[in-house]
């Protein structure tokens, strides 16, 4: 039976971190969880903790690539297990459609499958949908294949990419950097539409720095 990880890094995110496990745990694949505390100050990792599933503590904020990377870093070489399945930790990612990554994977046999969100006609914010569009022609058109959604952290990735890749990028931007080394190394990728959920959570990423930090992935790739 093939084995799921859902790592989960988290920043200060004790008001939603409760309701995404739990509605993890009553997943019907009932996927193995690692929350990865990247530095909370909020009572985050003790949550975590409380809930049962596998913590990985870090001392200070290093970003959202860095807690991916450690992350990565730890569960790899882990026997038996498929793949890792990233999730944001804001709820703005629906822990419902986890079966339409894992049927993707089955059905295809894909090592990367990416969700991909509804843009317009939701609740996105204006500048999300102008950046996410626009990173994602950029990234397909880098890489010589469609990626829909560049942006979007809900996605699975076969533990074959995870032992052939090193992610470097701190940030939002590490994202980018993995599916653009993903497809120096010729891994295949396919998507599948997932919900998109704007409610008014607070993010933390920053749309001028995190676009700055996306074209100088893009550019260090060439």
């Amino acid at each position: 039976m093939r084995r799921t990880l859902v790592l989960i890094p988290a920043f200060n995110a004790s008001p939603t971190l409760p309701g995404l496990v739990h509605a993890l745990k009553l997943h019907p694949a009932a996927p193995e969880i690692l929350v990865v505390d990247d530095g909370s100050t909020d009572g985050t990792g003790e949550i975590a903790k409380h809930a049962g599933v596998e913590l990985l503590a870090l001392r200070k904020n290093g970003g959202k690539g860095n807690a991916l990377s450690r992350g990565f870093e730890i569960v790899r070489d882990r026997p038996g297990l498929d793949a890792v399945v990233t999730m944001d930790a804001d709820l703005q990612h629906d822990p419902g459609d986890l079966h339409l990554f894992l049927e993707a994977r089955q059905r295809y046999g894909t090592n990367i499958v990416l969700g991909v969100r509804k843009r317009w006609g939701t609740r996105m914010p204006l500048e999300r949908k102008l950046s996410n569009t626009i990173t994602s022609w950029i990234v397909s058109s880098r890489i010589g294949v469609k990626i829909p959604d560049s942006q979007c952290g809900y996605r699975l990735i076969g533990i074959e990419v995870l032992k052939a890749l090193n992610i470097e990028a701190p940030g939002f931007e590490a994202e980018t950097e993995l599916l653009i080394k993903a497809a120096k190394h010729s891994f295949t990728f396919s998507s599948v539409k997932i919900q998109t959920r704007y409610d008014g959570e607070k993010s933390h990423m920053t749309n001028w720095h995190t676009t700055k930090r996306f074209v100088q992935t893009v550019l260090k790739e060439y």
